[in-house]
């Protein structure tokens, strides 16, 4: 118990990230008896982590602490029981360390206060270290990193807060494509961060309350239920329960996209996840996920989308996108069509795609239509994020930074007109 009550302290202490260094339990220089494995193997996006421009946009946002620390905090643990509330903790401090630098509340190193990146690899690098840790006692370790994802990612503290007000929740993504360019950044996971917890004034004058994960790309998790078990709680009902969800992810260059149709299947093969998996599905031979709960082949949006279409267009056009692929009832291959699905066809793609972007709008709106039926839903897909510098070795540059926060605060005007009460 007195451990747990140390963890506890530990929360709050990170939860204050003041300092900008993280303060380590007090009984961390009990670990010298802690054993770590270097040679513990690690999946495709931990490795990653051997380029050292991902330690760079970690230590250049003032989170190195929390990757030199973490170990000893891992081998304080002294029962297995100990170890999830201590997942826990840390998950959670790193979520709201990241969002309150998002909004300039934490100001630490010399990249952009919105930058999504050094989220994302110091989540990575601390699961390296769960990864190489070697307790005396047995413990779940898919389980614990289970934790600290979901805690690190937002769905342990996605509550709203404000009475009285429109509740808005929403959800980004990680980065992605990393194989082509590391250091890639996601404007979705930009805007989650940025808008989590924010207060804002919607297009019909009345105010509203945004809160916001960030989900992996990574097909794993999204068949272990990590779309439900972000969206269930705000669409479950009670004071807790949102008036509108929309999940955003990054799309086509140039433009906004507000998607019709959302499809159930997987179909972006031969295009991998983040760890190098690939959903099993084609244009010719589309798959449903597993864990996929009953639903129709396709979802039409319940977003408002004509108040956004006709009242957002700067600095980037926002379009209703309503074309999807199919597989006509009585056919055998896929059809592109621009006006939505024909009855009885099998979804290829929808508006968004094959990949987790599609899939993740499915998922929630599936789940909508189970929970909360006549709740406005759907998913919003930004620009691509574009302006890096021609040198690799530099992570961020004017261009680069113009168009993160121009698509983010476009994000925001979107959100401003579709979650409007009608």
């Amino acid at each position: 118990m007195n451990l747990l009550r140390r963890t506890a302290s530990l929360a709050a202490l990170l939860a204050t990230f003041l300092p900008l260094t993280v303060t380590a339990p007090a009984h961390a220089a009990d670990a010298s008896a802690c054993r770590t494995t270097p040679s513990a193997p690690l999946d495709t996006e931990q490795a990653r982590l051997a380029d050292a421009r991902t330690t760079a946009l970690v230590e250049r946002a003032g989170f190195g602490d929390f990757v030199r620390r973490f170990p000893a905090a891992l081998c304080s643990v002294r029962t297995p029981a100990e170890s999830g509330p201590l997942l826990d903790s840390w998950g959670e401090a790193l979520w709201q360390s990241a969002v309150r630098r998002a909004q300039g509340q934490r100001p630490g190193g010399d990249l952009p206060a919105g930058d999504d990146r050094p989220l994302y690899w110091t989540r990575l690098a601390m699961t390296t270290a769960l990864a190489r840790w070697e307790p005396g006692f047995p413990v779940d370790r898919p389980a614990l990193r289970a934790r600290f994802e979901d805690a690190s990612r937002g769905l342990a503290d996605n509550a709203f807060q404000t009475p009285g007000v429109r509740r808005v929740f929403i959800s980004g993504f990680d980065p992605f494509g990393l194989d082509a360019e590391l250091r890639r950044a996601n404007p979705s996971g930009s805007a989650a961060l940025q808008l989590n917890g924010r207060r804002i004034t919607l297009a019909d004058g009345s105010r509203a309350e945004v809160r916001a994960v960030v989900l992996p790309v990574r097909y794993a998790d999204f068949d272990a239920g990590i779309v439900e078990r972000a969206f269930a709680p705000r669409l479950a009902g009670g004071p807790g329960a949102a008036d509108v969800i929309t999940t955003i992810s990054q799309g086509y260059p140039g433009i906004f996209t507000l998607e019709a149709w959302a499809g159930r299947a997987r179909s972006a093969d031969p295009y991998p996840d983040n760890t190098g998996s690939l959903s099993g599905g084609t244009r010719e031979h589309p798959v449903t996920a597993p864990g996929m709960g009953p639903g129709p082949e396709f979802i039409r949006t319940t977003l408002p989308t004509d108040a956004a279409t006709g009242s957002v267009q700067s600095p980037y056009p926002v379009l209703l996108n309503t074309s999807v692929t199919e597989i006509p009832a009585g056919a055998t291959g896929p059809v592109d069509r621009e006006d939505g699905p024909t009855p009885g066809s099998r979804a290829v793609e929808g508006g968004g795609g094959g990949y987790l972007s599609n899939e993740v709008a499915y998922r929630s709106n599936r789940l909508r239509g189970e929970l909360a039926l006549r709740l406005p839903g759907g998913h919003l897909h930004t620009p691509v994020l574009t302006g890096l510098p021609a040198d690799p070795g530099l992570l961020t540059g004017p261009e680069f930074e113009r168009n993160e926060t121009a698509i983010t605060a476009e994000v925001r005007a979107v959100l401003e007109h579709t979650a409007a009460r009608p």
